[in-house]
């Protein structure tokens, strides 16, 4: 049988896409194929891969990607974090799941570097509890 493929898209790949690829690797382990590109590719922010590193999950091997219109046509889900992702995604065909989680993005946080990496985890944890209760409730996966 063949492992659903899951796409998590963004504007830039750089941020929160990297990171719900990161979790539902961890989370789902080899149960599904798990992919991440944006509109563009903005290069992985340093801050994602800290406060994944900080969770216990290491994304610093990710690279930034742009939309590859055949995994997205393959895909069996494909969820965007991001209205401008949203908003900019390709057509899928009838086959392909689409989901819209709207998140925060923890890059355009500004002020202390304490107030920043807070808001970095915020966004992370918030990710993990979307990626638990989608693998949880449309996979059956039970992570």
């Amino acid at each position: 049988m063949r492992k659903p493929i899951i796409y998590f898209l963004c504007s830039g790949n750089a941020c929160r896409s990297q990171m719900a690829e990161g979790w539902a690797r961890f989370l789902a382990g080899n149960q599904v194929e798990v992919y991440s590109a944006g509109i563009e590719a903005h290069g992985l922010n340093p801050r994602a891969v800290a406060a994944m590193r900080d969770a216990g999950v290491d994304i610093s091997h990710h690279t930034s990607d742009i939309i590859d219109l055949d995994r997205l046509n393959n895909a069996d889900y494909v969820i965007t974090l991001c209205g401008d992702a949203n908003d900019k995604c390709p057509v899928t065909p009838p086959h392909v799941r689409r989901l819209h989680w709207g998140i925060e993005d923890p890059a355009k946080v500004t002020g202390s570097e304490e107030a920043v990496t807070a808001k970095f985890h915020e966004v992370r944890d918030t990710i993990k509890e979307r990626v638990v209760q989608f693998l949880n409730e449309a996979l059956d996966l039970r992570v």
